[in-house]
């Protein structure tokens, strides 16, 4: 019986999959990284708002700081300048100035400079020369965002040398020496526009070379085109005073200047300020106080922004140790090890002024508040805010707002240490038990395929020790060991069973010597009338061990014997027709059918053994067919093979037996008629003979389930070996 074991994982795969286990270790070591980030954002912001709790301590009931600015930015005419809180990039678009919307100015209505009311809104329902303004600073730069409402354009024609018979935008201000100032933005189409300094007539320009300071993009509308532009806040000098006003020239042909729509208030020189929003005292304390590595600003209770300092909160620029591949592993793990200091709702881009705006608001309500989030450029920062208060009631807030590089920085490094010591000692560990289990397993492959090569399919042993890990002084050479033990064991005990019939024979045939020459003594001293009784039993039991005698020896030295024998070609039909017909005469109580070829079926074999083989098929049907059922004999020639069928009906081959039963010492007989000894090695001998032609046997159950089959294959002529017979 076969014994298949079970599929399942192999040694090594088993080995490998425990080496991954210790990948996880630095998973680990990752997570708690993140902790360790959690814990210093909570101490960033602790000190963030210490910070800013410090700073408003300094600026508590200080209401004359906040009252350098009239109250109500409605009943004063001047120009405001709002603090930008992001870049701003000149290309005519309004993408940028989103943090304003709500902060344009009109002029060329009736009712003078204001900001714009509900019904102003719609720059195509003013007429023709009003515009929309929009002034923000950033950086000591002045900003400029104009929507101008203009039937016709009329661009520069760069073949005139006068300036003013196209549509331009004329900049009034006064320097620091109190001397006043002229700029002209002249438009040659849609794209780059040309500042140029212009004589007291807005004519020509003074020296001819443009003013390279002012930087400006025009854009073209369907009511008319946006103008976009930058100049240095130095240019307008410690008076601020500063006026702008757009020409609007409608006739090509003329050129003529239809109207000029200008923002100086009517009521004088003294009203001609642009006033840039932050309070110098204020924006002087904050200064003072040196603190570095952030942003501060300094908000009134009408959400303006008073004092700034510190640089702007940009990502860290400066050369780290950190590789530039573990920076990336970083920003790929970290989103998905989120902590709860993470803002989710707010990291996209409408959430960031939500989120400001949050923290403004409840310092104004006079709750201090810190909060993390992420910017639009994807930088992290910390936000905290405390109330500056005065006779109770809130007058403003201190927002401190810095970013979190150099923690992240911190966790970089960590993080680079985790993967560069902790990672690459556990790979180098897995890859030490990966090869470990891969030479393991090859070297119990090794002792698994030396032991199965040992013994044959036929269980006869090949060797009588093994080669491999015998000298081992692990387990695996103590098995090794054992093996070759129980090989050399079983070799000596198959030597010994080899050597039995021999010995058998020799040990047998000295008693019958004697048996046999008593009897013939007996036979002529004694009268026939007594003796004919013991006589005839003493044949039958001389005879009965010589049969066995000749059984063992025939089986010990079938495989020697068939190498001294001379192979011819013989004809198969011939030989079995021959055959059969004696089978009638040596079997009278059983019915013989021969089923042949239709021609020759040549053979090169030993036509004794061929017979030797067939009188242990036949013998074998005898015992086993049903009695007054016919025992059939089967000839065919298949393509290059001659198959040979003894059939009979009878007992069904057992299942446990059918892949052993051409073995030697195998037999299914319980008990036969004629009360005989059987030693199984009759189809041991079909299978040798058979094998020794070149060709094979089988055994099988009928398809019908009434008896059973045994075939021998054996090759034609033409193709059988010719084999070197040996004296």
């Amino acid at each position: 019986m076969t014994i298949r074991g079970g599929r399942g994982p192999r040694l090594s795969t088993k080995l490998m999959l425990l080496g991954l286990a210790l990948l996880i270790v630095p998973w680990f070591s990752f997570r708690h990284l993140v902790q360790m980030e959690s814990f210093l954002i909570q101490g960033q912001s602790q000190a963030q708002l210490l910070s800013a709790e410090g700073i408003a301590t300094l600026l508590n009931g200080r209401e004359d700081l906040f009252n350098d600015m009239p109250l109500s930015l409605d009943s004063y005419e001047a120009l405001y300048a709002h603090p930008l809180p992001g870049p701003i990039r000149i290309d005519g678009r309004l993408g940028d100035w989103a943090a304003l919307s709500d902060r344009w100015q009109v002029f060329g209505v009736e009712r003078g400079p204001r900001p714009i009311a509900p019904e102003d809104r719609a720059i195509e329902t003013l007429p023709d020369g009003a515009f929309h303004l929009l002034l923000g600073e950033r950086g000591n730069q002045l900003y400029a965002f104009l929507r101008v409402r203009d039937d016709s354009l009329i661009w520069r024609n760069p073949n005139f040398l006068r300036l003013d018979n196209a549509d331009h935008i004329r900049l009034s201000y006064v320097t620091d020496q109190g001397e006043e100032g002229r700029l002209q933005i002249m438009m040659q189409g849609p794209g780059i526009t040309t500042a140029y300094h212009m004589d007291a007539e807005w004519k020509f320009a003074e020296h001819g070379l443009p003013e390279n300071r002012v930087q400006g993009f025009v854009e073209e509308a369907d009511y008319g085109y946006n103008l976009e532009f930058r100049m240095p806040m130095s240019m307008l000098g410690t008076h601020r005073s500063f006026g702008l006003a757009v020409v609007d020239v409608d006739d090509p042909t003329t050129r003529q200047i239809r109207g000029i729509t200008q923002t100086l208030p009517k009521s004088g020189r003294e009203n001609f300020n642009l006033v840039v929003l932050r309070s110098p005292e204020v924006l002087n304390i904050v200064r003072g106080l040196g603190y570095s590595g952030a942003r501060v600003l300094v908000i009134d209770s009408k959400r303006r922004v008073r004092a700034e300092a510190g640089t702007s909160i940009e990502a860290n620029g400066e050369a780290t140790a950190t590789p530039g591949w573990v920076k990336n592993l970083f920003d790929a793990l970290r989103p998905r090890v989120r902590t709860s200091a993470d803002l989710t709702p707010e990291d996209t881009d409408d959430g960031l002024i939500t989120v400001g705006g949050q923290v403004i608001d409840a310092a104004l309500e006079g709750q201090a508040t810190a909060i993390r989030r992420r910017r639009e450029d994807g930088l992290e920062v910390i936000m905290a805010a405390h109330p500056i208060v005065s006779r109770g009631s809130v007058i403003g807030t201190v927002v401190v707002e810095q970013n979190t590089d150099d923690i992240l920085e911190l966790q970089r490094d960590a993080l680079s240490r985790i993967v560069l010591v902790s990672a690459t000692s556990l790979l180098a560990a897995f890859v030490a038990l990966l090869a470990f289990s891969a030479r393991l397993a090859w070297r119990i492959r090794r002792v698994g395929t030396e032991t199965t090569n040992a013994i044959d399919q036929h269980g006869r042993l090949k060797t009588s020790e093994l080669e491999h890990e015998i000298r081992s002084g692990d387990e695996i050479g103590d098995l090794a060991r054992s093996v070759s033990g129980m090989l050399t064991k079983l070799h000596q005990h198959n030597k010994f069973l080899e050597n039995m019939p021999r010995t058998l024979r020799h040990e047998i045939n000295n008693p019958l010597n004697a048996v046999s020459t008593s009897l013939q003594n007996l036979e002529q001293e004694v009268s026939e009338s007594e003796a004919n009784k013991y006589l005839e039993s003493a044949k039958r039991g001389v005879m009965r061990i010589g049969v066995i005698v000749q059984n063992l020896a025939d089986a010990a030295n079938l495989e020697d014997a068939l190498e001294a024998e001379e192979l011819e070609v013989v004809d198969l039909q011939e030989l079995l027709k021959s055959y059969v017909g004696n089978c009638h005469n040596a079997h009278p109580d059983c019915k013989f059918v021969f089923t042949g070829c239709q021609g020759p079926a040549p053979a090169r074999v030993a036509d004794y053994r061929i017979e030797q083989m067939l009188d242990k098929l036949v013998d074998n049907a005898v015992d086993f067919h049903w009695p007054g059922s016919p025992i059939r004999i089967q000839l065919d020639v298949v393509r290059d093979r001659i198959q040979i069928t003894v059939a009979n009906r009878g007992p069904l081959l057992a299942e446990e037996i059918e892949h052993s039963l051409f073995d030697s010492m195998v037999s299914q007989r319980i008990a036969t008629r004629d009360n005989r000894l059987h030693f199984g090695l009759g189809l041991y001998v079909v299978r040798v003979i058979a094998e020794h032609h070149g060709g094979a046997a089988r055994a099988a159950n009928l398809p019908d389930g009434s008896g059973v089959a045994v075939t021998v294959t054996l090759p034609l002529a033409s193709m059988a070996p010719r084999l070197r017979a040996t004296g």
